[in-house]
């Protein structure tokens, strides 16, 4: 499915979707409770917009509610919904190995309200078939999941377990998992929603899948796995060929992605993917006067977002992609190289493009000055750069250099 595309076929695939959506302007629409973007504030000069796709699209405003992978969806934004089905496609059989057809999911607002997505889906799983109560199921993650993990908890009134990592390296083991469950099961949990990271917010750091499954199998535990790739989903397939968080291992059931990170789409474009036959434990019955009912989290969403993601992918290409991806590796390799140098401590997954430096090494004049993120603004261990399309070398190289400065000293 997934295959560069010239500007011009980018530009006539958006308008043949527009057209197919239905058109406040020309055509009687008078039941839609929304409208194009008001033209006393945005332009809907066709000199500006003609060659804008994306822009074209926000004005026309179409509301994605609902998840157009199920049978049914409002059949106003038909067009730009069917850009959003091959958005899901392409993610899910292209980068992550589902068999074709396999998968629902939706754009989401962010990774936030997917991964909170997958575990509210996995708790009324549990609810509505295992007959479970609140108290027996919990989200078991390392400590160094995103804070979506705590979120989901306290909405879900469900409990979260922590794994903790080495201190060191920001790794878990099977050790540490059976520590978290041995707590949580004490506790009454007999049902686990395990969140496995795919490059952690701070460290970039991946799971080992096995840790969990090799213990959650030994004791007969029940469980479904959903793997947080917020980062990475778009990063790490590409970087590391041996990838197994994807749709090819059976343990895994849902993914996160966030197109608003790697893939430089505007904020507001997170993914949410699962396997067929598990979207509807999430479906709200009470929509009864949305089309095809509502079983996302958010609502109504902005049908542009799922455009400018079709459009980012289909501007590289999967070998775009890969050159890009390897393009970003090499220069996170060549920045390792000079802290090697310096001998400087850090923690890099080799797959990654995070650098994790000691804080010991951080003046708080240097953080300030070059934008570096801490693990915590009260008291920070670590601080992060992230290797981006603007974080060339050029731009790196005064950061090693007062580096240098301050080792000299």
């Amino acid at each position: 499915m997934w295959s560069k595309k010239e500007q011009s076929a980018i530009q006539e695939r958006v308008g043949e979707a527009l057209r197919k959506n239905r058109n406040y302007v020309q055509e009687e629409v008078l039941g839609v409770p929304a409208s194009y973007l008001d033209p006393r504030v945005f332009s809907q000069d066709d000199s500006i917009l003609k060659d804008a796709p994306f822009l074209t699209t926000l004005v026309n405003n179409p509301n994605h509610i609902g998840c157009h992978t199920l049978d049914s969806s409002e059949s106003f934004f038909a067009g730009t919904q069917e850009i959003e089905r091959d958005v899901i496609a392409l993610c899910a059989e292209d980068i992550l190995k589902a068999e074709p057809n396999s998968c629902d999911g939706y754009v989401a607002s962010g990774g936030t309200e997917a991964n909170i997505q997958a575990i509210w889906i996995y708790r009324n799983l549990f609810l509505n078939e295992y007959t479970a109560k609140h108290s027996e199921i919990a989200i078991l993650c390392s400590d160094d999941s995103h804070y979506s993990m705590d979120k989901a908890a306290n909405l879900l009134n469900i409990s979260v377990y922590k794994v903790k990592t080495a201190t060191d390296s920001p790794e878990i083991s099977k050790k540490t998992v059976e520590e978290a469950i041995a707590v949580a099961r004490n506790n009454g949990a007999k049902y686990f929603i395990v969140v496995v990271n795919m490059m952690t917010t701070m460290f970039g750091s991946v799971d080992d899948y096995r840790a969990y499954t090799d213990v959650l199998e030994e004791q007969n535990l029940t469980f479904k796995m959903h793997v947080d790739g917020a980062f990475g989903g778009f990063y790490y397939p590409f970087s590391n060929p041996e990838n197994e968080l994807n749709f090819a291992n059976k343990y895994i059931t849902s993914v996160t992605l966030d197109a608003h990170k790697m893939a430089q789409a505007p904020y507001g474009t997170g993914i949410f993917l699962i396997r067929k036959g598990l979207m509807h434990h999430a479906t709200t019955k009470e929509a009864s006067y949305v089309e095809g009912e509502d079983s996302t989290l958010i609502g109504s969403r902005s049908g542009a977002n799922a455009v400018s993601i079709w459009m980012i992918l289909s501007k590289y290409g999967p070998h775009g992609w890969m050159e890009k991806i390897f393009i970003l590796q090499k220069r996170t390799d060549w920045f390792c190289v000079e802290l090697d140098a310096l001998q400087i401590s850090y923690f890099r997954n080799p797959h990654s493009n995070i650098v994790t430096i000691r804080s010991s090494f951080i003046t708080h004049e240097m953080a300030e000055r070059f934008g570096l993120v801490p693990d915590s603004h009260t008291n920070p261990r670590w601080f992060k750069i992230v290797v981006m399309d603007h974080v060339t070398i050029e731009k790196i190289e005064p950061f090693l250099n007062v580096l240098k400065e301050s080792m000299a000293v």
